[in-house]
């Protein structure tokens, strides 16, 4: 079972969409997209959201013994 991590290689901001895109098998580019469109039209609760899972989303771990970051 795959673990969720926030991306240290594919990261922008804090890599919790790069983290979801590698989770999810999605490009993380299509999950940064969605969650601008999504917080234009939410009032703000998906920047909290996003800020919350920052919190709560562990850091993909260092020397992950020879694999890769992307799962």
């Amino acid at each position: 079972m795959k673990k969720l991590f926030r991306s240290t290689t594919d990261s922008k901001l804090t890599g919790l969409c790069g983290g979801l895109g590698q989770w999810l098998g999605i490009d993380s580019t299509i999950i940064r997209l969605l969650v601008i469109v999504a917080s234009l039209f939410s009032s703000g609760a998906v920047i909290l959201a996003y800020f919350i899972a920052v919190l709560v989303v562990p850091k993909a771990p260092q020397g992950n013994f020879g694999f890769s970051d992307h799962y």
